[in-house]
């Protein structure tokens, strides 16, 4: 046994020497690939897959290296790197040279073995692809894994249907059926369904085994025409299908030593039509044993205990069986050398007795041949005599009729009468009756060795000498001659044998088998003696013919020889002749030739060939043939040499030429290249100077657009603050001008008034003077009474002005810190604070200017209606007038008690407020200190809210009138009544305006430098004036 180590080679020879593979083992070759390293390993395979041909064997590892072995050209070659372990191979799809492969990442990889380039990449499983199976056509795959199977189109590598079961069911294998359009589906319950491929429809189904049959169906296996399914698990029982009747045949029960199947195969057969009969059967013992399912008999076996077997697959035509071996190396067998025993003949039925004596016949031996039959007779010679001896047994009619019977219930004698009655068999049965009639064997094995050895070197260029249309028939011929010129070497050297075998090739070209025995059968009984002389034609044969036709037409042989026509010159030159017409002639020309000159003393009786091994034909003058075969073989070797040397020095000019052609290509490139760097050199230094002149200049762009932005910013900023300055310039100046109409208005009604008053009160001072003494007791209580209330509430006024005074400098302080973090910020929120501040302002100045009109109508009405009254009162009686002043003081009291309750709350809670405010400014100077402009901002606005709500309360409280309570109708003696009630307010109006225009004027400059967010509008509380 040869052993091949692949080791880092990507290609080279399988063996260096020719296998000669032991009987008994039968291995050819034993291929490992080992890893050199640091740590030497082998490289452990793990799938084989034959292609159609059954000469081509692809093999993955477990690193995801694929080998294509070419077993007849004893070749291999590493056609791709898949970086991942395979799980699956085919390698018989329709065009020759692609293959897939099944890889870990759940994938499925086509390449190409010629491009080793990747065609197709197919994803959709999600779990690792167990098998994969190609249709007969190589036009479809189906690909297999534990959950779903998936249906491709190999033309378009694209997903036509999937196939999904439940996960507590799972599928074992799903493959298509040979020679057929049928997919078998098996799952792992033991259900086997057939589908059609077309139209995915399901056919059949398979029934249930009978009870106590049952097994776990693990592996599949189906012969070559379709018709049985093996099917195997874990158990030593098989059971035999009949996929046309749908019924389970047989079970066969394996030795008990196997426990388990885990492969099934069958062996194919080149002449058994496709049912294989032979069973490759793979246990759980790593040894494959090869069965014959009809006879349960095991023929051979491979593998050991010590040598198991992983994985095995067989090739297409039975030559070859490649076995993946439990130590990762790829073993191929020979199954001519595995079958060698099983094929080997029978003993021969034919005795040869041999006298070895010399005595009166010189150097001729007497033979004699012991048979049922007749005796068989030598021809006999012009000098010699050979005494025969015929041994003639008792014959009777049971051994005649036995004589007579042929295969398959046919009679010799019937068949003779029926070729003599029409001349022919039915074109419907004649071949089968020629294969009766002539006995075939039909050697399968001893047929199958000569087919192995290859086409004959002699029938090498066959098509240039006979050119034909049909290749098919080219190549059985081809073929036939071949296995003729292997089973004896001067058919090889014999010019006319393919003209000989053509008839029969044609006719049983569809047969290879029974043409190459119909062929040898007639050779050997009716091309008897043909080649004693070889190469000369056959001068004995030739002089028999010249007997005969000397014995029936003198006169013809006469004729010939007058012109000197010879039997070798008529054979050379035939003519076209009716075959009936000869066959006629012949039958009677069998009947009428005498015993002495009859062609059967001298041709020995049909001899069937024998079964097992064909008999040697060794019937030529061997010397001359050997000769003339090793001549040929010199010079065939010659002419392989001279053409093999004529083609390595045409390759070794080629690459020459090759190599010169690329050396210069490789120069031009290069400087080409070199050219191109420099440019490319120079425009990168061209362009780098312009991106950096352009930089530059965006530098400078950029510099004078942020100045112009600047400057554009500034402008605007300062056109709005003097639009905004004007604005409220001559919104001052319009309040001014309203303020100086209001007041020279009021100043009118002033006048017009009091000179109604004094002369009203000219006609009123006799009455006046009657209650001037009680007038002044009571306007001395007020007046001490408001003067009271005056000063408690100028000190609430001081109190609340330090207060705010506080929180003005709180504010400043912090107004400062915060002034420029918020200057950026704070200008549209100036222009709401302001907006704001001047609508305030004049809401406020357009309600006291309410106010005091209101007060001064109802003063001026109040005076009317009291002169009025008095003046009707006078007339009736004092003492009324009295009571009824004394029930309105009464209720002025009550009045007055509840406008100081509510003022009292108010002083509380204006109090309380204060204090709040002053806490969080506290607090919120303190938080400043960490925190950033924004809540400096939210600071200032609160505080600006308090200094306003302050200043706005202050304003209302010297609004309101001091003397409320001062009773306009009481009359004095002197003019103090009067003008303490309008002279204290139009002081306190003028002293309103004089602080109004000072709070105006302070607001408008603080407000240029401070922005406020929002103000709130002061509350104003309502006002009632009483009757």
């Amino acid at each position: 046994m040869q052993s091949s180590d692949l080791g880092n080679r990507e290609q080279g020879k399988i063996w260096h020497r020719k296998p000669a593979p032991a009987a008994q083992q039968g291995v050819i070759v034993n291929i490992i690939h080992s890893a050199t390293g640091y740590h030497s390993k082998t490289i452990r395979f793990l799938n084989v897959a034959f292609d159609n041909s059954g000469d081509s064997l692809l093999a993955g590892d477990h690193q995801g290296n694929i080998y294509v072995f070419d077993l007849t050209g004893n070749r291999f070659i590493l056609v791709q790197r898949t970086m991942q372990a395979c799980t699956a191979l085919a390698f018989n799809l329709r065009r020759k040279t692609e293959y897939l492969v099944a890889l870990a990442d759940y994938s499925i990889k086509c390449f190409d073995t010629d491009t080793k380039e990747l065609v197709s990449w197919m994803r959709g499983h999600d779990s690792s692809v167990s098998s994969i199976s190609v249709h007969g056509s190589g036009r479809y795959a189906i690909t297999t894994s534990s959950d779903t199977a998936q249906f491709w189109d190999l033309d378009t590598f694209q997903r036509k249907r999937k196939l999904n079961v439940r996960q507590s069911v799972g599928i074992q294998k799903v493959f298509f059926l040979p020679l057929s359009n049928t997919i078998i589906s098996c799952f792992k319950d033991n259900s086997i369904f057939a589908w059609e491929c077309d139209t995915l429809q399901c056919k059949y189904q398979l029934p249930t085994p009978i009870e106590g049959s049952v097994l776990h169906y693990k592996v599949f296996a189906v012969t070559r025409d379709g018709r049985v399914l093996v099917t195997g698990g874990k158990s030593n029982h098989l059971h035999v299908w009949c996929l046309e009747s749908k019924q389970l045949l047989r079970i066969i029960q394996m030795p008990t030593k196997v426990r388990a199947v885990r492969h099934l195969e069958f062996l194919p057969d080149n002449f058994d039509g496709g049912s294989n009969q032979v069973l490759g059967v793979l246990s759980q013992d790593n040894i494959m044993r090869f069965i014959n399912i009809q006879t349960c008999k095991i023929l051979f076996d491979i593998g050991s205990h010590e040598e198991g077997i992983s994985a095995v697959t067989i090739s297409p035509n039975g030559r070859y069986i490649a076995s993946v071996m439990e130590n990762g190396s790829l073993n191929i067998y020979s199954v001519q050398a595995l079958t060698q025993e099983v094929n080997k003949p029978p003993a021969p039925l034919v005795k040869v007795v041999e006298d070895l004596s010399k005595g009166k016949l010189g150097a001729s031996k007497l033979t004699m041949r012991v048979m049922s039959g007749r005796s068989e007779r030598p021809w006999k010679s012009k000098g010699t005599k050979t005494q025969t001896r015929v041994l003639k047994p008792q014959v009777n009619s049971s051994l005649e009729n036995k004589e007579n019977e042929l295969p398959d219930g046919l009679n010799k004698k019937r068949l003779q009468a029926l070729l003599k009655g029409f001349g022919e068999y039915p074109a419907k049965y004649r071949m089968f009756v020629w294969r009766a009639l002539l006995q075939l064997p039909e050697n399968h094995l001893a047929f199958s060795s000569l087919i192995d050895k290859g086409i004959h070197s002699a029938f090498v260029h066959l098509k240039d000498e006979y050119p034909m249309k049909s290749r098919k028939l080219l190549r059985v011929l081809q073929r036939t001659l071949s296995a003729l010129a292997h089973w004896s070497a001067i058919f090889g050297e014999t010019p006319y044998i393919p003209l000989l075998a053509f008839p029969f090739v044609k006719l049983f070209q569809n047969n290879q088998l029974i043409c190459f025995e119909v062929a040898a059968t007639v050779i050997v009984n009716w091309c008897q003696h043909w080649f004693e002389y070889f190469p000369n034609p056959p001068v004995n044969i030739l002089s028999m013919v010249e007997n005969i036709l000397a014995h029936h037409d003198k006169e013809l042989l006469q004729h010939l020889i007058n012109y000197n026509v010879t039997s070798q010159y008529f054979f050379h030159h035939r003519n076209n002749l009716d075959i009936n017409v000869v066959i006629k002639e012949a039958y009677h020309l069998m009947e009428a030739t005498p015993a002495d000159i009859h062609p059967k003393r001298m041709l020995d009786d049909f001899i069937p060939l024998t079964k097992g091994q064909y008999p040697v034909f060794n019937k030529y003058p061997k010397f001359i043939v050997d000769y003339q075969t090793q001549e040929r073989e010199r010079i065939r070797q010659d002419e392989i040499e001279y053409l093999r040397e004529r083609q390595l020095v045409h390759e070794i000019e080629a690459k020459a030429i090759q190599r010169k052609v690329e050396d210069e290509a490789w120069y031009r490139k290069q400087e080409l290249l070199h050219k191109a760097e420099e440019q490319r050199r120079k425009i990168l230094l061209q362009e780098e100077e312009k991106l950096t002149d352009q930089r530059q200049r965006l530098a400078a762009v950029k510099r004078e657009l942020k100045v112009k932005e600047l400057q554009l910013l500034d402008a605007a900023r300062r056109r709005f603050l003097k639009h905004q300055q004007d604005q409220r310039q001559m919104e001052l100046k319009r309040l001014d001008d309203e303020i100086a109409r209001k007041v020279s208005m009021r100043e009118r009604e002033t006048a017009a008034t009091v000179q109604d008053v004094e002369v009203r009160q000219m006609e009123l001072e006799s009455q006046r003077q009657l209650f001037e003494q009680q007038l002044v007791k009571d306007q001395e209580a007020v007046t001490q009474e408001v003067k009271g209330e005056i000063d408690a509430s100028q000190r609430r006024a001081d109190l609340e002005e330090h207060l705010v005074q506080r929180l003005i400098e709180i504010d400043r302080d912090e107004d400062r810190k915060a002034q420029v973090l918020a200057e950026e910020s704070l200008a549209k929120a100036d222009q709401k604070c302001i907006d704001t501040d001047w609508r305030i302002q004049a809401l406020y100045k357009q309600r006291c200017d309410d106010l005091d009109r209101e007060a001064h109508y109802e003063e001026i009405a109040k005076l009317l209606h009291d002169n009025r009254e008095k003046e009707a009162e006078l007339l009736k009686a004092m003492k009324a007038e009295e009571d009824k002043r004394w029930e309105e003081l009464t209720e002025k009291r009550a009045h007055l008690e509840s406008e100081q309750l509510a003022a009292t709350a108010l002083d509380a809670q204006r109090k309380q407020f204060l204090e709040d405010e002053m806490n969080d400014a506290i607090e919120l100077s303190e938080k400043l200190q960490c925190e950033d402009g924004y809540f400096e901002r939210l600071r200032d606005l609160k505080t600006g809210c308090v200094q306003q709500d302050l200043k706005f309360q202050q304003v209302r409280e010297e609004a309101q009138p001091k003397s409320g309570y001062v009773c306009l109708n009481d009359f004095s003696t002197t003019e103090s009544s009067a003008n303490f009630s309008l002279d204290r307010r139009r002081e306190d109006l003028e002293c309103r305006e004089r602080e109004l225009m000072a709070e105006v004027r302070e607001l408008r400059q603080k407000l240029t430098s401070q922005a406020r967010a929002t103000y709130p509008l002061p509350h104003f509380p309502d006002t009632k004036w009483a009757t």
